[in-house]
């Protein structure tokens, strides 16, 4: 039976990246964003997942429910709708099958604050090192930054104009009658007609210099601006803990006192234009409608992924009682999961409706050993299931950032033709799923160690290597480059 050869091309790529965007332009186009958004209904939220995620149904099924029930309890009108509390979620599964990767695309999809926190990392200084506030700190911080960007692009061209304006005015500036001048011109009878004649020819110089500035004739030139000079970062003497560990900015807060200074740079008129656009942005920008929509965004839609959970978790034991760390960190974290008020730079942030997401591999513990009062904060809990040899190999093809795909778009920016033959990909897979078996198990990061082996003399070769252009991956050649490594059970312990 001949093989048949599985082309990964570079069109294919192209198509379906296109793909991805008409179908996402459908859910993510700004102006649209806040109402076709929240009519996805759950088939077409595990729809948009299956894009990226291979298998996991049952929590793909979870996720896309909490999702939506966050758009039925903004339908609902009346004192009740403030009593319809999120349900958190448990992810529990080995390392390496997409919880991750599910809780991330969800809220990319949903364009919500989102933030990855290691439960574990508040253990890590004796568990008062850190502060779990922080958390909901930083998701505000994020929240700002997402709402900022969007209004920054509503204002753009406008900003883009008055930059040109002010690149303009450095260049030729505009004809300005002096006051005394112009009395002088008034009471001695003199007539208007010269200032006005120099006025139009500034004009039209400057209509030139616009369609050159515009063309990016004048990229090159050097001026000299006027930008706003940075602040001092005035609490770096104060140590590892940062500015969110108070809730407060003393930065913003002198800033406010005192006058913005300016001090004139020189650069390019193509740096200037960055910033320049940058600066004006701000100024067209209300920074107090930002905060405020980015509070409501965090406290209606915000989602905290908390990983490694189960490392939080005590152990039932006789002889050794749970970590006391361990449960201070639980017990910290309650009151922000099931809701409470957390102070920010911003003002106050209530957690009541935020969409918590934990996650955890649970070898040597359960969720059962987790204290009461935190499982009852996550009622629904979902099984991931370790990931097969046949889930590798569609791993490997099908999602639209298919690690193949990756590799073979990096070295076609060499001019380099690289192809997978179908048992090829199968022998990949296979080799992936035994060093699991052997070694440990670490889900789908495994083909990312296999690949990155099998191709580093490739991707290290080609940009010197002019006479190749193409290589065809197949079994054999798998098979001779990573045989060795695979029976040697101490080399794929420290290279796979």
């Amino acid at each position: 039976m001949e093989d048949k050869t599985l082309e990964v091309k570079e069109g294919s790529v192209t198509k379906s990246s296109e793909n991805g965007k008409n179908s996402t332009k459908k859910i993510k186009t700004k102006k649209e964003n806040k109402t076709e958004i929240k009519e996805l209904t759950p088939s077409q939220i595990v729809s948009e997942l299956d894009k990226y995620i291979i298998g996991q149904d049952n929590a793909k099924k979870s996720v896309a429910i909490a999702l939506r029930n966050r758009w039925r309890r903004k339908q609902i009108v009346g004192s009740i709708r403030e009593e319809i509390m999120p349900n958190n979620i448990i992810l529990i599964g080995p390392t390496g099958v997409g919880k991750t990767e599910i809780a991330r695309r969800l809220a990319r999809l949903s364009n919500a604050p989102f933030i990855k926190v290691e439960a574990s990392k508040f253990t890590e200084v004796g568990y008062v090192g850190r502060d779990v506030e922080s958390i909901i700190r930083e998701l505000t911080d994020l929240g700002v930054t997402m709402v900022k960007s969007e209004k920054s692009a509503e204002v753009q061209k406008k900003a883009e104009y008055l930059t040109e304006e002010r690149i303009l005015d450095n260049i030729i500036p505009p004809v300005k009658k002096k006051p005394e001048e112009a009395a002088n011109q008034a009471t001695l009878g003199f007539s208007a007609a010269q200032p006005e004649a120099d006025k139009e020819e500034n004009f039209k110089t400057r209509e030139k210099f616009r369609d050159m500035l515009r063309a990016g004739q004048l990229d090159e030139r050097v001026i000299e601006v006027d930008v706003t000079a940075d602040s001092t970062p005035i609490m770096q003497v104060m140590g590892p803990i940062g500015l969110d560990d108070f809730g407060v900015n003393l930065q913003d807060l002198f800033s406010s006192v005192m006058p913005k200074k300016m001090k004139k740079r020189k650069m390019t008129v193509k740096e200037a234009r960055v910033v320049l656009t940058q600066e004006e942005a701000n100024k067209l920008i209300d920074i107090d409608s930002v905060i405020k929509e980015a509070i409501n965004r965090v406290q209606e839609f915000g989602i905290v992924f908390i990983d490694e959970i189960d490392k939080i978790a005590g152990q039932n034991s006789k002889s050794q009682g749970p970590d006391v760390s361990r449960e201070g960190v639980q017990r910290d974290l309650l009151p922000i999961v099931e809701g409470s008020n957390v102070t920010t730079k911003y003002g106050m942030v209530r957690t009541e409706h935020v969409l918590f997401i934990a996650s955890g591999a649970f070898h040597t513990s359960k969720p059962s050993d987790l204290i009461p009062e935190l499982q009852g904060r996550f009622p629904i809990r979902v099984e991931l299931n370790s990931l097969t040899e046949e889930d590798f190999v569609k791993i490997l093809t099908q999602p639209q950032n298919a690690l193949l795909k990756q590799y073979i778009a990096l070295l076609k920016a060499e001019g380099f033709d690289l192809e997978f033959e179908e048992d090829g990909i199968k022998e990949v897979a296979k080799i992936a799923a035994e060093v699991n078996e052997q070694v440990e198990n670490i889900g789908a990061r495994r083909l990312h160690t296999i690949l990155s082996t099998l191709l580093e003399e490739i991707l290290f070769n080609t940009p010197d290597n002019i006479k190749e252009k193409k290589l065809v991956i197949n079994q054999k050649i798998v098979q001779d480059k990573l045989k060795d490594i695979v029976k040697n059970r101490d080399l794929s312990r420290y290279i796979l």
